[in-house]
């Protein structure tokens, strides 16, 4: 299995969003190879010098429509270490599902302690984040924006942090990535 990823140095562009836009150009792409989709795609993403965290608190807040592959997601992350930190709706959502996790408010709620503070705290070493409406997408982008600058990788998908909790799994399990040509693997695979 190949996952291609492309690079962005985001980084470089303060205040950018990191959501693609048809302006991005990518600076180059990446690959990551493995028997199974989760180790491959766990590989494309250290390729690219993404950050990623082997346990810590993960902030968890999604969509409506995102809450049940939440659950699933949130459910493998805690086999692997990961312990949660949502909104509330997600937070009810985990909860129901016998799954921990700490609330937090909203960006735009006054008063409350948020995922912005933690960030600057440095207490999150993963945001995953999907939004539906106006609202949700204006505190998505400062939790971005938060997370871009304290190097804290990010998620805007349930499926792409998903894809990313199948290969911590496999690390968590104890499986070994194993680094072959790409003449190994046609060997293997057409051999």
């Amino acid at each position: 299995v190949s996952v291609k990823e492309a690079v962005f140095p985001f980084i470089k562009f303060a205040g950018v969003d990191v959501i693609l836009g048809p302006e991005m150009k990518s600076t180059g792409e990446v690959m990551g190879i493995d028997r199974e989709f989760g180790p491959a795609f766990l590989k494309s993403q250290y390729s690219t010098d993404f950050p990623i965290p082997s346990e810590g608190k993960v902030f968890l807040s999604v969509a409506h429509g995102d809450k049940a592959h939440a659950v699933i997601l949130a459910r493998r992350l805690q086999q692997c270490g990961f312990s949660f930190v949502c909104t509330e709706g997600t937070g009810t959502a985990l909860q129901a599902a016998g799954i921990p996790c700490a609330l937090v408010g909203k960006v735009h709620e006054a008063g409350n302690i948020d995922v912005i503070d933690l960030i600057h705290r440095n207490e999150i070493v993963l945001v995953i984040n999907s939004s539906a409406d106006k609202k949700s997408m204006q505190d998505s982008l400062q939790i971005r924006l938060a997370a871009l600058n304290h190097n804290v990788p990010y998620f805007t998908t349930v499926a792409g942090a998903n894809a990313l909790s199948l290969g911590l799994r496999a690390i968590h399990r104890g499986d070994r990535f194993r680094v072959n040509s790409l003449q190994e693997y046609h060997s293997k695979n057409c051999g």
